[in-house]
């Protein structure tokens, strides 16, 4: 069974280096602005070892002695992907879709990675053994695995060996016949703080002449010079459950790695001087497809919990049968089906791993469609919540505390309301909404779905790279190549148009 919320809350009482505001968090499970949401995501722990959702959020490979996870479970049939996606979307609802990197999210990459464990046998270095490791130790051990795969924006029009200090992205200082020592830093390291263990790589292509930051390496939260210098917390900064009811308990963080010297056994490295392995690693496992399996679902999901948002507000303000009102929640609704609809047809449509027995996996083309539809939607959906909400989400009462002042309470109780809702009830659903669309919080997630899964001049030109545009350009051709000029009536000429 895994491991209980207790478990992972006493786990993260390890000392790890969090910075926040110029100060060093002696414990994230107390400080305000992570407690809640490690709380969220103990809760998670919690559901995998309650007995009626036991069997969907874990599951015993075939051979072992204990049962694991679902999400690191290695699917070898359709049927297995469909019951992998149902734990994501048990996991993605107890947070409506707000929490990105939930342990499910790495566990299924690694699930990934020991699909094709072959991809690690690199020509200097081969990680096999302890790529098998790692999914032992995680699996085994339900680890919450973050990972820090992004270089900071110093200068993009410059390689990493071409920036003006050699250590701005992580890179190997020193080897030594026990491991590596490493030093740089690495961005946008989504939950991190949160985790057990921080996997750190590279998933974008590097040039030959980068082989000194092509690495992997999976080292765990309070290793000795590893530190994690974390955004404004929109928890700390939230009044009340009630006040900030998304933001004061799924703020996952994002927070920047920077390797101060860290030691790395070689145990615990994956790839090493290798740029072709090192960027194999994600793009020719199942990795990154399982990553999109676990997001897309909670996408789906995110959806549903504004969907619903949108259909509590135009009911709230009684605007919800008007024709042009409908229209826009018929639109929503339309496009949250067509978000399910990639997922359960990616899955279909499944491809396999090659090899006897092997995994199989969603099918590439949809999953890489998947990743330009989400980003360019969600804020479509968001606009079309902001016009249904209009001007209640402005005018709000700062506080809950208003509600219960003897001389505020009835001024706000009078005018703050809607037929058939009272006060309270209107100005919960309002601060819903609003930490949901218009907060701090909400414009984070803004950004996090249009770019969590690259930039557009990255995801875009691999659609092309993940379909087929040879076959669809010889479907087309084969239009033109049934008619020919000569098949004018007439013999073709000016008089046969006439």
């Amino acid at each position: 069974m895994p491991r209980s919320g207790q478990d992972y809350l006493e786990s993260l009482r390890d000392g790890r280096a969090v910075w926040l505001d110029g100060e060093l968090v002696k414990d994230v499970t107390e400080h305000p602005a992570f407690r809640n949401t490690a709380r969220s995501v103990a809760a998670l722990y919690d559901m995998a070892c309650e007995p009626g959702r036991r069997d969907i959020l874990t599951v015993r490979p075939e051979g072992a002695d204990r049962s694991v996870l679902r999400a690191y479970h290695v699917p070898r049939t359709a049927a297995e992907l469909v019951e992998r996606r149902k734990a994501f979307k048990t996991w993605s609802e107890a947070s409506f879709g707000f929490l990105g990197r939930s342990p499910d999210y790495m566990a299924a990459g690694t699930a990934g990675f020991v699909s094709a464990p072959d991809i690690f046998a690199g020509e200097g270095f081969d990680g096999r053994d302890n790529l098998a490791a790692l999914y032992r130790r995680a699996s085994e051990g339900s680890l919450y695995q973050a990972f820090t795969i992004t270089n900071p924006q110093i200068d993009r029009t410059r390689a990493a060996s071409e920036q003006e200090e050699d250590d701005l992205y992580v890179r190997v200082v020193k080897e030594r016949d026990d491991g590596i020592v490493v030093r740089g830093a690495k961005m946008i390291g989504t939950g991190a703080v949160f985790g057990d263990e921080v996997v750190v790589g590279t998933i974008e292509p590097l040039p030959r002449q980068d082989v000194e930051y092509a690495l992997t390496f999976s080292v765990p939260l309070d290793s000795p010079g590893l530190k994690f210098i974390s955004r404004t917390s929109y928890e700390a900064h939230a009044r009340s459950v009630f006040d900030n009811p998304l933001s004061s308990r799924f703020d996952e963080n994002d927070a920047l790695l920077v390797c101060d010297d860290v030691f790395v056994p070689w145990e615990r490295v994956l790839t090493y001087r290798d740029v072709d392995t090192t960027f194999r690693m994600w793009w020719f496992t199942p990795a990154y497809n399982n990553f999109v399996h676990q997001a897309a679902t909670r996408f789906w999901t995110k959806l549903e919990f504004l969907t619903g948002l949108a259909i509590l507000l135009t009911r709230a303000n009684n605007t919800y049968a008007l024709p042009p009102v409908q229209m826009q929640l018929g639109r929503l609704m339309g496009w949250l089906n067509i978000a399910k609809s990639m997922v359960v047809a990616a899955e279909t449509m499944y491809e396999r791993v090659a090899g006897e027995g092997s995994a199989v996996h969603l099918n590439r083309e949809i999953a890489s469609a998947h990743r330009a539809m989400a980003g360019d939607l969600y804020p479509k959906v968001l606009a079309e919540l902001k016009m249904l909400a209009g001007g209640g989400l402005i005018q709000l009462p700062a506080s809950g505390y208003d509600l219960t002042h003897p001389e505020l309470g009835p001024l706000v109780a009078k005018y703050v309301r809607s037929p058939g809702t009272p006060a309270e009830q209107r100005i919960k659903l309002l601060k819903l909404a609003w930490d949901a669309l218009g907060s701090e919080f909400a414009s984070r997630h803004e950004q996090y779905e249009r770019f969590y899964h690259g930039a557009p001049h990255v995801y875009l030109p691999g659609i092309l790279r993940d379909g087929d545009p040879d076959l669809l350009a010889a479907f087309t051709q084969s239009c033109l190549d049934g008619y020919r000029l000569e098949d004018l009536p007439g013999g073709g000429g000016t008089d046969a148009l006439s």
